[in-house]
């Protein structure tokens, strides 16, 4: 990296790991979203179930179905998620799950604080695209926005909750969006019951000795 990008990266990281060391507050929540694409399969042969004595069987052949994209809404310190499935990952779907996270899963905070990544689609100008001007300056008013820096997705806890619900739901074979729908709202409901959360470690103390290679040279 050039010095200038050295820069730029060292800045939102330890702006986002600053954020992360806050105690909760419910009136100023942080939420991590990223997005998973999920390729729809379905059996080309029924599959034959368990027998005594014999383990269930499915044939390696299958038919393409297309894909869907899934949108991970991860609260860390309430040990919170949902996850909607959407045709596309544009823009439009994009501000659409933002509106949804604000108005309906909270509707009180203040400011909802959101962690995302450096795609183009994740543009607070976008929301003037699809809503009426008083509209999205009302969601605008209330959403914070902290950006990973580029390259440094694994930042983003939202990504550790994508990877489980990828080993633990999304690897079965699925065929259509409603059936994926029902499946990663399954997933997520016992997650939340469970209060399942991540024990994040890494803080700018730390990053400051073990990237230390990434910090431009102090010219002072």
């Amino acid at each position: 990296m050039a010095p200038q990008a050295d820069a730029e990266f060292v800045y939102r990281m330890e702006h986002l790991l600053d954020l992360y060391t806050q105690p909760y507050d419910p009136t100023r929540p942080v939420v991590c979203m990223d997005e998973t694409s999920k390729q729809l399969v379905s059996e080309v042969r029924v599959p034959q179930g368990m027998r005594p004595g014999r383990p269930a069987r499915s044939d390696y052949e299958y038919q393409r179905e297309g894909v869907c994209n899934v949108f991970m809404y991860f609260e860390p310190l309430r040990g919170w998620r949902a996850v909607d499935i959407h045709a596309r990952r544009t823009k439009q779907e994009w501000v659409v799950g933002m509106k949804t996270l604000m108005e309906v899963h909270y509707p009180e905070a203040k400011v909802v604080r959101v962690v995302v990544d450096n795609l183009n689609t994740h543009n607070p100008a976008a929301f003037y695209e699809f809503f009426p001007p008083a509209e999205a300056k009302q969601i605008l008013d209330r959403l914070e926005l902290y950006y990973t820096p580029k390259h440094a997705s694994w930042l983003n806890m939202a990504e550790i909750e994508l990877s489980v619900i990828s080993r633990q739901c999304l690897k079965q074979r699925i065929p259509d969006q409603p059936r994926l729908q029902r499946e990663v709202r399954a997933w997520a409901r016992v997650r939340n019951e469970q209060c399942n959360t991540v024990d994040w470690q890494f803080t700018t103390a730390e990053a400051r000795i073990r990237l230390k290679r990434l910090y431009p040279l102090y010219s002072g």
